[in-house]
């Protein structure tokens, strides 16, 4: 919903750019009010799935973010959310310029990407290693079994192996390349403005160690959306996924 709030509420076409299958209730917001939600994506089984919960509402394109079909300004509204990163990172400009190619004057793009690093989340490393410590070991107490998912013991690679060629070996992970906060205000806030705020600080990884319902996990939860709703730049850009802003004036 945070991304609901930077784009314009209404209008006549919103691009989501590398839609997927808009698989959350609250995606289906950003077009409420808009006549036209034009979902665009390299996978046409994504679109079909699009189509199943946004009907007639949508139109369906199979196109590259980094090379999109549409006119210069044709989209009141754009959003974008974990697509860039899964790009060769030589077209991640020419997506970002894209994006601000086919947005309407005086309107603006929400994107969501994760960062290659994340402070907060190196500094809560320690904290989410002894959660996960004490959970597997309440869990051989149970009788469960205590093999770490995947994503909690991840394995160790040599330093000199590129990112991709390890997941490559492993079969584990997806493609991505991803950039850091001074790469999108050196090379994307000097071709179009942006602005950095914050989608969501903690990994997924990071709530299963530490956000417990019996172990005042709620509570956890308030405080760190108050505290990211007070300080959304700095939770964006030390945050692990922030939400970057482009106005096009």
């Amino acid at each position: 919903m945070r991304v609901a709030r930077q784009i314009k509420s209404y209008g006549r076409f919103i691009l989501d750019a590398g839609s997927g299958p808009v698989q959350y209730p609250e995606y289906l917001e950003y077009s409420r009010y808009y006549q036209f939600r034009i979902c665009a994506d390299i996978s046409i089984t994504a679109l079909k799935e699009a189509r199943k919960r946004l009907g007639e509402q949508g139109l369906y394109v199979v196109a590259d973010i980094a090379d999109l079909p549409f006119e210069p300004g044709a989209f009141d509204g754009v959003v974008t959310l974990h697509t860039i990163h899964h790009l060769p990172e030589a077209e991640h400009m020419r997506a970002f310029d894209e994006l601000y190619r086919v947005l309407a004057p005086g309107s603006t793009a929400a994107v969501v990407n994760g960062w290659d690093h994340s402070t907060l989340m190196a500094l809560a490393e320690p904290f989410v290693r002894l959660g996960n410590s004490v959970r597997h070991l309440f869990d051989r107490l149970a009788g469960e079994n205590s093999q770490p998912a995947p994503d909690e013991a991840p394995r160790r690679r040599d330093p000199a192996m590129s990112k991709q060629a390890h997941k490559l070996e492993t079969g584990k992970g997806t493609f991505t390349e991803k950039h850091d906060a001074a790469w999108i205000k050196t090379q994307v806030g000097g071709r179009m403005p942006v602005e950095i705020l914050v989608w969501r600080s903690v990994t997924v990884r990071f709530m299963r160690a530490l956000i417990h319902p019996r172990l005042g996990g709620r509570l956890a939860l308030r405080l760190l959306f108050w505290l990211e709703e007070r300080f959304p730049h700095f939770f964006g850009e030390k945050g692990k996924y922030p939400l970057i802003i482009i106005r096009k004036a």
